[in-house]
């Protein structure tokens, strides 16, 4: 089963690419994110023409996030965000069950700049998740939390082209960090180091300054497996030629294949 996390930057925009990838992989759940669109916009009729469905929790021109699945499999979970703020506006998180699994397609809020309203959101955000995280492992089933998580977790050139470029970005500060960890030591397996824990591994590589063409790429976008899923590993990986296609999002395709 292979499950994927992709930051589109627009779905509109970026449907050719969305499609072809669907296409091309096949993938047995894709979480999307940054679809940025409202709910009556998402295009369903095309993805339903290409074989999927979904659901979806859109916001018009900002944030936005979705679970695709081939026809049939998709059940809603929760499509109305994240709990634990019943006045949250975002539309940054939407689970469903594919095939047995408990599935999340997340979008971390980027929290800069530093020291704002934005960071603080950022930080309490990421402490709803833990206490939701929690939650689902006392389900004890197979968990996937996939998607753009806005954090870096190291300095190490494995996951940031500079940490000396990135430093003053929310996406490195310690609280953020911590906050990823907090989910993390909950009893996740972050899939990708799990499959290479050396190595230089990026999902994101901004459009300017050329840093597509120099790999100036940082790893954002994780797969974090529960202890059932984690056992059912098989492989993890980035589709990175994905970065380098016409009208491309700034992210790649990330994901993870387990038994099942």
């Amino acid at each position: 089963m292979k499950i994927v996390t992709y930051n589109l930057n627009g779905i509109r925009a970026r449907l050719p690419r969305l499609l072809e990838y669907l296409d091309e992989q096949k993938p047995d759940a894709l979480c999307l994110q940054e679809i940025k669109c409202d709910d009556d916009s998402f295009p369903i009729e095309e993805i339903r023409a290409a074989g999927y469905d979904g659901v979806w929790h859109g916001q018009k021109g900002f944030n936005g996030v979705a679970i695709l699945a081939p026809a049939g499999t998709p059940v809603a979970l929760r499509r109305q965000g994240l709990p634990g703020d019943p006045d949250d506006s975002h539309s940054r998180y939407i689970e469903a069950a594919v095939a047995g699994v408990t599935i999340a397609s997340i979008y971390l809020p980027n929290g800069n700049p530093v020291g704002t309203e934005k960071f603080a959101y950022k930080l309490a955000w990421l402490e709803r998740l833990r206490a939701h995280a929690s939650e689902l492992l006392a389900e004890e089933r197979p968990t996937v939390l996939a998607g753009d998580w806005n954090v870096i977790p190291t300095d190490d050139p494995d996951d940031v082209f500079s940490a000396r470029a990135m430093a003053s970005d929310a996406l490195m500060q310690p609280e953020s960090r911590q906050g990823f960890r907090r989910i993390l030591h909950l009893g996740f397996t972050d899939a990708i180091r799990a499959r290479y824990p050396e190595g230089a591994v990026y999902t994101f590589w901004d459009y300017t300054a050329g840093c597509w063409q120099r790999d100036a790429g940082f790893r954002i976008d994780h797969l974090l497996l529960s202890p059932q899923a984690a056992d059912a590993l098989r492989d993890a990986g980035v589709d990175k030629e994905y970065r380098g296609r016409e009208k491309a999002s700034d992210h790649a395709p990330a994901w993870v294949a387990i038994e099942g």
